[in-house]
């Protein structure tokens, strides 16, 4: 008979995965005990009884591979106790069967070194010696992580679920959902086909079922369930397996993984022709009701590749029967990375689109979710797997996720070089001057959804190209453009970035409330600012315009629109603040018009008065440009005089020729966003998601000077975490490093050393073509001055720098203010 349901609950978790286990664990671990788990048939009947059961801890994100550590600890400890989950450290190794992939394990040596993760550069025969049955035929070496392993998926399950019941939490199977009522845009009640539970919080773990359970509230969580097959081997020849425990193998230049499984093996991989299940591209995915603890047919045509291709790298496979294919669903996101957090539906939360990783991912995914719902704050700087990156409405579109999502499956083993651009579902957001870049030889990227200017296709020296990965994607068209800024004047559409209104007659005091700068000046005033959480991290970093007594605009960066709006809608609910926040994006238009030339080109377009008396830096004026309406702000990016044109859109592509045509005389010339990042970086700007974040604070990133200060200020959210972490002393700080070789460039992500100890990693970089330096940025003990040795490693190969001047070029700001 099936466990009475409770009347309420204050935290709902659907499904009974390894994610939903894993949530109500640690909700009980932290102390709340009024945790109800529903399970739409058995525990472990979707996706977590046919799972693999490899746990790998690398990841390039340096939160997952931390989240993934917690895995292990967790599964580590429950291996001590009556509800071991089968946890083996076995080990793992990643092989390289091509320079370039060789080339690609050096730079994850380098993310390990930053994590602490223990990881060894060995060679094919060592390989050998711990995996015998390979062949090292065409292999150059090797990554060997030691404390990766493997567990088995149902029980870990159980065992989770075993202690979140024992700890006080309510699970109850055979129970579907069929509604979520929300009142004000917040959760309240959950109805399921045996009666309803009151409740504050609801988690979405539905696995495959994510999408559809979120539809209930009318949110989005683009996943798509994909056809994903593994084998296990019949048992081994005898005398073929060590007597230890193998590790399990990945070689992805053939697309294949093994782990071992008693006396056989299984092996999987990722096929080139992926199969979605249930998704097309004119419907979201449906996945039948009745499809519990059920598998696919096997898809032997789909697979011959990777099982062809599994017995080049372990010969023996080529005489081993095959006792069983598994081809079970799984749930896979646009980008291949998770979906955490709290929705724009207040209370709602996700924690699903695991993309075959969940059982390496469930410890930690359980222990962050616990501290977000508890909390109000991950502890962690998730961006990359927030849902909110998902709150774009294109990805409402069935047909741009499932286009995404294949792209994503098919090339999951390919070497993945930084900048290298997705081609699925493109172009669908475009600018009104798109046609313009286009017929002039643009090279464009995609961010959002919104195709951008990376830069113009142009005659350039091949001479700065940088070694390594730098090199990949480099193109010398962007010297061209950056110099063109430093020495007259650019032009460069910025339509992509997101805009948020903030409006109302509590505008004034609400923005007071949630940003850390001045915002209560008089219209006209632009303020540069961060949000902060109560850790005093950075949440959001913005410019913020007062374009009336009751309305400002903020302006923030292109894939941060969604985060931003729910973040501030989230704030305006805690205070119950009486104001409009809308994302209007879409309705303006906006190019950077930056040089020493700038103002020459624009004087003759409008009738204000381009003067430092009239219109300082920074501030906003409206006005025309030509026969356009719009927007001035005195605003930069790129470290030199200019201004920041906002039309709206249906104006855009008069005022780009406009500007064009009369910049001609002037040198005036179109540059992408790849120009904007070397420009920035000589400046010392931050960029949000990379050089900041949710657990950086303005002191420690050198933007101390954005934030209010005195005691007559007022107050801010973060503000009493910022006096406490002033009042212990800020321990480190983003330091400007330049390379002694500047054509060994960093992208962001490579450890750096002090002496013989690894102290951090980069945050961004790149080559500065005005100050001829390759830079890089890193948060380093607060001791490291200017002067500082240090060292980067760059694709495995650790290259000397210094700490130079926070600003390489023009420190005081002269460019940016000069009058006319």
């Amino acid at each position: 008979m099936a466990q009475a349901l409770p009347g309420r609950a204050r935290v709902v978790v659907i499904g009974g995965g390894v994610g939903g286990a894993s949530v109500a664990f640690h909700l009980v671990e932290r102390g709340e005990r009024d945790v109800l788990l529903i399970e739409r048939a058995e525990l472990t009947s979707g996706s977590t009884f046919h799972s693999a059961g490899l746990v790998g801890q690398l990841r390039s994100d340096p939160a997952l591979t931390t989240m993934n550590g917690w895995s292990v600890e967790l599964y580590r400890r429950l291996q001590q106790t009556e509800h071991a989950p089968g946890w083996v450290e076995s080990g793992s190794l990643r092989l390289a069967s091509s320079p370039a992939r060789l080339e690609e394990i050096r730079r994850q040596a380098g993310w390990a070194q930053r994590s602490g993760l223990p990881l060894d550069l060995i060679s094919a025969a060592e390989a050998t010696e711990l995996f015998p049955l390979m062949s090292a035929q065409g292999v150059l070496g090797a990554a060997y992580t030691p404390t990766d392993g493997q567990v088995d998926p149902a029980r870990l399950c159980y065992a989770l679920a075993a202690l979140a019941r024992a700890g006080g939490a309510t699970i109850t199977q055979q129970t579907r959902v069929v509604g979520i009522d929300t009142v004000d845009g917040r959760v309240t009640r959950v109805r399921t086909d045996r009666g309803d539970v009151e409740c504050e919080v609801v988690v979405d773990c539905g696995g495959m079922f994510a999408a559809e359970i979120a539809r209930l509230v009318d949110v989005r969580v683009p996943v798509v369930p994909m056809s994903h097959q593994y084998v296990v081997t019949a048992p081994l020849p005898p005398g073929s397996l060590p007597d230890h425990s193998l590790p399990s193998l990945r070689d992805p230049d053939l697309l294949v993984y093994y782990r071992q499984e008693i006396d056989g093996l299984v092996m999987g991989g990722y096929e080139r022709r992926s199969a979605p299940w249930t998704a097309t591209a004119r419907c979201v995915d449906a996945v039948p009701p009745d499809f519990n603890g059920k598998l696919l047919p096997p898809d032997w045509d789909r697979f011959e590749e990777i099982l062809a291709n599994s017995q080049i790298r372990v010969p023996v496979l080529a005489d081993t029967g095959v006792a069983s294919m598994i081809n079970g669903p799984e749930a896979f996101t646009p980008d291949n990375e998770f979906c955490l957090g709290e929705t724009e539906v207040a209370g709602f939360f996700v924690a699903a689109g695991f993309c075959a990783h969940g059982i390496a991912g469930a410890g930690g995914v359980g222990r962050v979710m616990a501290a977000w719902i508890l909390d109000g704050d991950p502890g962690l700087d998730l961006w990359h797997m927030d849902v909110r990156r998902f709150g774009h409405r294109h990805h409402r579109s069935p047909g741009y996720t499932l286009a995404r999502v294949r792209e994503n499956y098919e090339s999951y083993y390919d070497i993945r070089y930084p900048a290298a651009e997705r081609t699925a579902g493109r172009p669908l957001r475009t600018s009104p001057a798109y046609p313009w870049h286009a017929a002039h030889g643009a090279v464009f990227g995609e961010k959002a959804g919104w195709e951008r200017v990376n830069h113009y296709s142009a005659p350039g020296s091949e001479e700065l190209r940088p070694r390594g990965w730098a090199g990949r994607h480099w193109s010398p068209c962007v010297e061209t453009e950056h110099v063109a800024v430093r020495e007259a004047v650019g032009l460069f559409d910025e339509s992509s970035f997101s805009k948020i209104e903030i409006s109302g007659a509590d505008a004034a005091a609400f923005c007071r409330h949630v940003f850390a700068g001045r915002t209560d000046r008089a219209p006209g005033a632009v303020v540069y600012t961060q949000a902060l959480n109560d850790r005093g991290g950075i949440e959001m970093d913005v410019t913020v315009t007062r374009a009336g007594p009751e309305e400002f605009l903020v302006v923030t960066g292109t894939a941060f629109g969604p985060h931003d709006l729910g973040w501030l809608r989230r704030q305006a609910r805690a205070i119950g603040s009486q104001v409009r926040l809308a994302d209007v994006t879409g309705a303006w238009a906006c190019f950077g018009l930056w040089g020493p030339r700038a103002r020459d080109v624009l004087a003759p377009l409008t009738p204000a008065s381009l003067s430092n008396a009239d219109f300082p830096y920074p501030s906003m004026r409206e006005t025309t440009v030509g026969d356009v309406p719009v927007r001035a702000l005195r605003v930069t990016f790129v470290g030199e005089l200019g201004f920041e044109l906002y039309c709206s859109t249906e104006y855009g592509a008069a005022l780009w020729h406009t500007l064009v045509e009369a910049g001609a005389p002037h040198g005036l010339r179109p540059g992408g966003y790849r120009a904007i990042e070397s420009l920035r970086l000589e400046k010392g700007y931050r960029v949000w998601g990379a050089d900041i974040g949710p657990d950086t604070t303005p002191d420690e990133a050198g933007l101390s000077f954005a934030v209010r200060r005195s005691d007559g200020d007022g107050e801010f959210v973060g503000r009493g975490a910022l006096l406490a972490d002033r009042a212990r002393g800020v321990t480190r700080r983003l330091q400007c490093l330049v390379l002694d070789d500047p054509r060994m460039v960093a992208l962001g992500g490579e450890p750096v050393r002090i002496a013989d100890e690894v102290v951090s990693r980069v945050t961004s970089g790149g080559y500065g073509y005005t100050v001829a330096r390759s830079i890089a940025y890193a948060y380093l003990p607060a001791g490291a001055a200017e002067g500082t040795s240090v060292a980067v490693q760059v694709d495995g190969t650790w290259v000397d720098a210094t700490v130079a001047a926070p600003i390489l070029y023009d420190p005081k700001g002269e460019r940016i203010r000069a009058d006319g």
